[in-house]
């Protein structure tokens, strides 16, 4: 669902936001955010942090038995040393 607010830009190109808009997006005041222009669109996303990381919700892969995990352990090995 899409809404449309207006904004105020300040002297220096600072776009202003509402709380409204902060909310709903989860900027927090302090916290940082992503610009992405697409065409003459300027999408703004909070950046994310190690806590928002940390509450998505996660994959659930299925377990590696002990051999498959040497397996992938010493195929990492090998990349890393070939770096």
């Amino acid at each position: 669902m899409s809404e449309t607010e207006e904004l105020k830009v300040g002297k220096r190109g600072e776009i202003y936001t509402t709380q409204k808009i902060r909310t709903k997006i989860g900027l927090a005041a302090g916290g940082k955010a992503i610009a992405t222009v697409e065409e003459k669109r300027l999408i703004v996303q909070p950046k994310p942090t190690a806590l928002t990381l940390l509450e998505k919700p996660r994959m659930n892969p299925e377990p590696l038995s002990p051999e498959e995990l040497s397996q992938l352990r010493k195929e990492l090995a090998k990349e890393i040393e070939t770096r």
